[in-house]
């Protein structure tokens, strides 16, 4: 089952019995033209899952709603398309949490994973967070700060996106 909430240019793709939701920024100006997540060229969010372990092959944007065959689901922060993430105000970001919270809240993954420490930070007013599991839990589950697959990050690169997503699924799972 794919949700589609409200008028996003980029859907949730969310169910039940999710293993791992996978939370981006916002979407990408490519990603809102063309209706699927982290669409745009560069960006490393396909392949790092495929390298993860989490999925059989390597998906294509366009395949994004394949991920719940595989227990994975992918959302936003915030629904407004922008160049990059550094448009998103402090506030927009905050208000995006607490829709998150509650998407969570409702469908009940296993791990909520949030791509990106700064969004992270802002979002939940957490300015010292670092990579990782968080202390706090949000809609009720785990929550992981993992690094954001843009292209335009280059603190992390693809083998260090894939290992680190790898840990996000449960054991067992």
């Amino acid at each position: 089952m794919v949700a589609v909430t409200g008028a996003q240019p980029v859907p949730d793709v969310v169910g039940p019995g999710l293993d791992v939701l996978f939370c981006g920024i916002n979407p990408s100006l490519r990603s809102a033209e063309v209706g699927h997540h982290f669409a745009r060229p560069g960006n490393r969010f396909w392949p790092a899952l495929h390298l993860a372990g989490l999925t059989p092959r390597r998906l294509a944007p366009d395949e994004d709603a394949e991920l719940l065959r595989y227990g994975l689901g992918v959302t936003n922060l915030v629904a407004r398309p922008t160049r990059t993430a550094a448009e998103l105000g402090r506030e927009e970001l905050r208000a995006g949490g607490e829709v998150l919270a509650a998407l969570v809240a409702q469908y009940r993954p296993r791990v909520l994973a949030v791509l990106g420490v700064t969004a992270w930070r802002w979002a939940f007013e957490r300015p010292k967070a670092v990579l990782g599991l968080q202390p706090e839990r949000i809609g009720g589950v785990d929550t992981w700060v993992a690094p954001n697959p843009s292209g335009l990050n280059a603190h992390h690169q693809l083998a260090d996106l894939a290992r680190l997503y790898g840990e996000l699924r449960p054991a067992g799972a």
